[in-house]
């Protein structure tokens, strides 16, 4: 323990109850029926615990909420699994997912079984893997087939896919600053100096319009996994919490909001080194070709990406400072957050959008 926040073999035990986890495997016909189950925790992100499933030779993930489940989690875990499920043959590279527990009573949140993906994730610790530590050019296809993921999801017809009232398109550059102002006030109890600015140019730019598609929320790096070796293949995109029907070119400015050129310091400037990676401009030239979208707005959508993730990260580090937070991963969004409000109001200030 650190700090009084609990760790993560103390914050994951007791999530998962193997017998009642065995018999609804059963009832929904995975294989190994009668096989003991092997639960093992394999990593917690900022707001949910990941399991893996080992039986009869069988290998699944799960995805639940932590102990404390917020407001609204088990019904995100129900949602992630509706989108996975209308993504199934696509070319969008996501996990399988095999049931559904949407009764919070079974584990003490509704969760999710899927398959495991075989692949690596940039989380992982320790740098890129080989032959990414030092073929540069082989780095630099990661950068382009994480842009790819987010294109193909862009194409996808998400009426055929049985998602109508997956989320609410209509007005949803309308609604987007009352929103996440809304979400703020909830929580706030510090100012963050940008994001008035941020907001009020957010007002007067908005798209006059645009095309909906499925939007993953929280585009980036780290939501995603990797293929072994080179060539750079994106294996799954992961974390869905934050899917919706809206506009897609977010997922892009998400992306682009945090990348760095090879005139800033690629090395210690984000969680991953971006040494050899594409420009900005590379991959939105990537983006708009492959998923058939004008780019020419990018600010807007970069601007709008840091105000909605400092007030999303806000959230998270409130309930450190307050003291109800369940994942001592959270402490670490304070400063981000400062940052992102000032990036964004610097931005907006600096943009040629009219």
């Amino acid at each position: 323990m650190s700090g009084g926040l609990l760790d993560d073999a103390e914050r994951t035990r007791g999530l998962v109850d193997e017998a009642r986890l065995a018999t609804f495997m059963d009832d929904n016909g995975l294989p190994g029926a009668g096989e003991p189950l092997e639960v093992t925790f394999i990593t917690g992100g900022a707001s949910n615990e990941l399991f893996e499933l080992r039986r009869a030779g069988h290998r699944w993930a799960l995805r639940r909420p932590p102990r404390v489940v917020p407001d609204g989690r088990n019904e995100t875990m129900v949602r992630e699994y509706r989108v996975l499920t209308a993504l199934a043959d696509t070319d969008v590279p996501h996990p399988r997912v095999l049931a559904v527990g949407d009764d919070p009573a079974l584990l003490g949140g509704c969760f999710y079984v899927m398959e495991h993906v075989d692949g690596w994730s940039p989380m992982g610790g320790g740098g890129w893997p080989p032959p990414f530590d030092h073929d540069l050019e082989a780095r630099r296809g990661l950068g382009i087939a994480l842009v790819d993921g987010i294109a193909r999801l862009a194409r996808v017809d998400w009426r055929s896919r049985g998602l109508e009232g997956f989320g609410r398109p209509e007005g949803f550059h309308e609604r987007q600053v009352d929103r996440w102002l809304a979400h703020l006030e909830a929580v706030k109890f510090r100012d963050l100096p940008g994001l008035d600015e941020a907001a009020e140019w957010l007002r007067r730019h908005k798209p006059r319009r645009y095309q909906p598609g499925i939007m993953h929320g929280d585009y980036q790096f780290a939501n995603v996994m990797f293929g072994h070796g080179a060539p750079a293949r994106l294996a799954a995109i992961v974390d869905w919490e934050m899917a919706t029907i809206g506009d897609p070119l977010l997922d892009l400015g998400w992306v682009i909001q945090g990348w760095l050129d090879p005139d800033e310091d690629r090395s210690s400037g984000s969680y991953v080194d971006y040494t050899g990676m594409p420009t900005r401009a590379d991959l939105l030239e990537h983006y708009a070709k492959r998923s058939g979208r004008p780019v020419d707005d990018i600010d807007y959508y970069v601007i709008l990406a840091r105000f909605k993730l400092a007030v999303v990260l806000e959230g998270g580090y409130a309930r450190v400072v307050q003291g109800t937070a369940d994942n001592p991963k959270m402490a670490a969004f304070g400063d981000v957050v400062l940052q992102l409000a000032a990036r964004a109001a610097e931005l907006a200030s600096t943009s040629s959008l009219p």
